[in-house]
């Protein structure tokens, strides 16, 4: 008997596990996919990092609160700049470089908060704590230049960014807080370590980094702007668009509002739920709330790479989608903090595999020489979102208590749904064109 229950067990691993091992063994691949989310790390550890150092040396949540609200706008703006820049001359090319500023950023900020300098200073430091390379965007480029023309493992790999992202914010948070109580200076010192351990395995590897357009340009013996124009023609002709924008089609445009709406609507939930908490005299179980999500997110990416799908991603797409926003739209009618974190737990799984269906969404509105650039777009809305549903969630916070705060997060979730329902005919149109990686590169 235990050994039929140990073969089960091994089975189940293996169908669950045995793709993403796979792809993990291609050569370079495990470089790359686990560099980028070494050097990732200041995503979840910086705000955290900011927020714990400014309040032990200013005193103030004000402060801190302004300036991780500076970088995450200066994070969305940047974003896109880099990723564009990343498209046109590559990888290396725009990374190394902007590690640079990143470092001497964060050497900077950490002395001046260390030595609590005067508070204009850390306003015009800390909007370069935002030079951060696109890595999870550079990340899936890569997969999906490797993989080109097969979708099934297109998507697994996808999934498995998904899963390597949570597994990074599910370990961030909780280390940045730990290493920010002790002392600023060594939780920027190890997220700086991190930024180039990761950097160094991701830009090393140099078999599976995509050609930049001025490479493909020069291949073609043209100028990158006859380049870009010729790849542009064949785009609109493959989604059936040729009189709209090149790089702005209807469907990319329905992608990014509903990336935006998402962000606001779960940032909205993230501040309303802190507060529910403290209400509730358990602001100490916060953390262990979203560990839940971010948890079951996990799993749910795990599993969703697992299987090879039949059902058509816009399905797929929406019916993720709806699970996330009206199982958070729900939050309003809880009474304690259980029914919040069984919520989570039933619709986090549902979580990453709408993230992962965004992805795959890109594959169909942009083409591969800017793929760096659509993915930073979608994380800049997203971003964006974040900072406005978070402060007009706070006012409404601050005015009315938590319910005030549940009552924005379910007007903000079932307007995001609504949104993405106007944009049904272009995200249900782009799926059903072909897959815009059969543009040569």
């Amino acid at each position: 008997m235990p050994s039929q229950v140990t073969a089960a067990v091994r089975e189940v691993g293996r169908r669950i596990l045995g793709g993403y091992s796979e792809l993990l063994r291609m050569p370079g691949t495990a470089r790359f996919a686990i560099g980028a989310v070494v050097a990732s790390m200041p995503f979840p550890m910086v705000g955290m990092t900011i927020t714990i150092s400014v309040q032990r040396y200013y005193g103030s949540y004000t402060l801190a609160g302004s300036l991780t609200a500076i970088q995450a706008i200066s994070l969305a703006v940047m974003s896109p700049l880099l990723g564009k820049l990343v498209d046109k001359f590559g990888q290396r090319q725009v990374s190394i470089p902007t590690i640079g500023v990143w470092m001497v950023a964060a050497a900077s900020l950490t002395t001046a908060i260390s030595s609590h300098a005067p508070i204009w200073a850390l306003y015009c430091i800390t909007p370069f704590m935002a030079a951060i390379p696109p890595w999870g965007a550079m990340s899936r480029q890569r997969w999906t230049l490797l993989l080109k023309g097969d979708h099934v493992r297109t998507e697994r790999a996808l999934s498995l960014c998904g899963v390597l992202d949570e597994a990074m914010w599910v370990v961030g948070n909780p280390l940045a807080s730990i290493l920010a109580v002790i002392s600023g200076i060594l939780a920027f010192s190890f997220t700086g370590v991190c930024v180039a351990v990761g950097a160094l395995m991701f830009l090393t590897e140099l078999s599976t980094e995509p050609p930049s357009q001025t490479v493909l340009a020069r291949r073609d013996g043209v100028s990158r702007k006859v380049y870009r124009a010729r790849q542009a023609r064949i785009q609109a002709q493959l989604q059936g668009e040729e009189g709209s924008s090149a790089f702005w089609s209807s469907g990319l445009v329905a992608v990014c509002i509903t990336w935006f709406g998402l962000g606001a609507f779960q940032s909205a939930a993230s501040i309303s739920i802190i507060s529910f908490a403290s209400e509730q005299g358990a602001k100490q179980m916060t953390g262990f709330i979203f560990a839940c999500f971010s948890f079951s997110s996990l799993i749910g990416a795990l599993m969703y790479g697992a299987k090879s799908w039949t059902i058509p991603l816009w399905k797929r797409f929406y019916f993720c989608l709806l699970v996330v926003n009206l199982g958070i739209a729900s939050f309003m009618f809880a009474r304690n903090i259980w029914t919040i974190m069984a919520i989570y737990l039933v619709i986090g799984v549902c979580q990453a595999p709408t993230w992962i269906n965004g992805n795959q969404l890109m594959l169909h509105l942009v083409p591969p020489f800017r793929f760096t650039e659509g993915m930073a777009w979608l994380n800049a809305m997203n971003s964006i979102g974040s900072s406005a549903g978070s402060a007009i969630a706070g006012v409404f916070i601050d005015r009315y208590g938590s319910q005030g705060g549940f009552s924005v997060v379910t007007f903000l979730a079932l307007t995001s749904l609504a949104i993405a329902f106007i944009g049904f005919k272009q995200i249900r149109g782009s799926t059903q064109r072909p897959d815009l990686t059969v543009i040569p590169v």
